[in-house]
């Protein structure tokens, strides 16, 4: 769940001792608390100190924490500083950086290059094809939601180009040259150059494609 649904009125607290309190640990195994109200989505930071509130009043059951993880500083932080947490749910950065789970583990940033991203596209393509069908729609399908991904994944500035490590999730770096031409274009906020990349993986898009990410205003037509 998220804070509640408008700013500054939070009640997931409320929501989780009651909980607690009337079905306990045998109807319920866990909760995870986005630091966020549904108002907010993701204009400010996450507030941390909230969702160690809700953890407090959860009577013994599991409390997840959510919000802004985009590095293992960031993930073990989070542990350190809020010890009622049972453990750290992540979302975008998952979808920004989905190497991130290696970096947790092993604890140090991957300066994964530009083609080993490719090949996790390029994974992530056959997994669409082998679900959804070879055929005209099933490349479709799986260019639309390899497409939707790239509108997240060009936000990753690559670990070599950074100044200050780690990478905060709500950055937004002004355009920047990579250290090859696939560095820079997997790098543009472009539709067109998401479209170019998806040509690379499952072949020219139709005279009349259109793609218009859910979470942006701009759209991309060829033609």
């Amino acid at each position: 769940m998220r804070t509640g649904i408008h700013a500054h009125k939070n009640t997931a607290d409320k929501i989780i001792a009651d909980v607690s309190s009337h079905w306990g640990k045998k109807t319920v195994a866990l909760f995870t608390v986005h630091g966020r109200s549904r108002e907010q989505r993701y204009t400010k930071s996450a507030d941390w100190s909230y969702v160690h509130e809700c953890a407090k009043v959860s009577q013994g059951i599991p409390v997840f924490g959510s919000g802004d993880i985009l590095s293992f500083e960031d993930y073990y932080e989070k542990l350190e500083k809020f010890p009622s947490l049972s453990g750290v749910m992540i979302g975008r950065g998952a979808i920004i950086k989905p190497w991130l789970f290696t970096e947790i583990k092993e604890k140090r940033h991957w300066d994964i290059s530009s083609n080993e991203r490719l090949d996790i596209l390029r994974k992530f393509t056959n997994y669409g094809l082998e679900h959804w069908g070879s055929d005209a729609p099933g490349v479709d399908k799986t260019r639309r939601f390899l497409l939707e991904w790239l509108s997240f994944l060009y936000r990753y500035i690559p670990v070599g180009l950074l100044e200050v490590l780690p990478q905060k999730i709500n950055d937004r770096p002004p355009m920047y040259k990579g250290r090859d031409e696939l560095e820079t274009l997997l790098a543009s906020p472009s539709c067109s150059d998401w479209v170019k990349i998806s040509e690379m993986l499952l072949g020219k898009a139709p005279s009349d494609f259109v793609f218009l990410p859910k979470h942006k205003a701009n759209a991309y037509q060829i033609g």
